[in-house]
């Protein structure tokens, strides 16, 4: 189980002429098939160093979302792994809160906790573990519309899916399920009433491993946590 994490900033390593040339053209032909995807600044994660003693050191560079597309460049020299938060919401009664991605999202129809890339900090700024921590409470308060505080929320675990993405989950204190869904309901409606889309179209509650199933199309790392977070175990690296 991770104790401590540990986060150093690195230089983003250069990519040829040819390479950036094909980053572009897919990053165009994406934005193409779901115009909502935007440019803007990301986390990449370069390298992940588990000690025995519990820290965590993770070397990050700052990206945008367009170098993700180096993932479907043939014979790239490096394709990015994602820096992502979570949050696992438990409820009242028992299960988690998950989120589907509505149609203007990276990935629709996909299943998730709550959560989202993680933004490298401004000038000056600092990206640790408190900075995370607040980022995942902000991405709790834009999806479902749960406000909770940044201390209010506990390390719970790291994971590493596909394409090396490292995901850091944090924990919050138990709600009712119904107090979720009523939050959820008012952020959608607020959402379309300025003529948005809510990131989030649709909220369910998860117990095991077999409700992630019967949601169809999940993010790797839902039924592993949830079937941690089941049998009453930190996520583990």
């Amino acid at each position: 189980m991770v104790s401590n994490l540990r986060l150093r900033e690195t230089r983003t390593p250069a990519l040829s002429p040819e390479e950036v040339q094909a980053m572009d053209r897919f990053w165009a032909a994406a934005v193409k098939r779901q115009p909502a995807l935007f440019d803007g600044p990301a986390v990449a994660c370069l390298s992940v160093d588990a000690g025995p003693d519990g820290h965590l050191d993770l070397a990050w560079a700052r990206i945008s979302y367009r170098y993700r597309a180096l993932r479907q460049v043939s014979g790239a020299s490096w394709r990015p792994a994602s820096l992502f938060v979570t949050v696992l919401q438990p409820v009242s009664g028992g299960g988690l809160i998950v989120g589907r991605g509505s149609a203007t999202t990276a990935h629709p129809g996909r299943w998730a906790l709550p959560g989202g890339s993680v933004e490298p900090p401004g000038t000056g700024g600092l990206l640790d573990a408190g900075a995370l921590r607040f980022h995942a409470v902000r991405e709790l308060a834009e999806e479902v519309g749960v406000a909770v505080r940044p201390d209010a929320v506990a390390g719970w675990g790291v994971t590493r899916g596909e394409h090396g993405n490292i995901g850091i989950h944090f924990i919050a204190p138990p709600l009712a399920s119904e107090a979720v869904f009523t939050h959820h309901r008012g952020l959608v409606e607020a959402e379309r009433g300025r003529g948005a889309a809510p990131e989030l179209d649709r909220l369910a509650v998860v117990r095991c491993e077999r409700d992630v199933a019967a949601l169809g199309d999940t993010a790797d790392f839902l039924a592993p946590a949830v079937a941690r977070y089941a049998h009453g175990e930190r996520g583990c690296f």
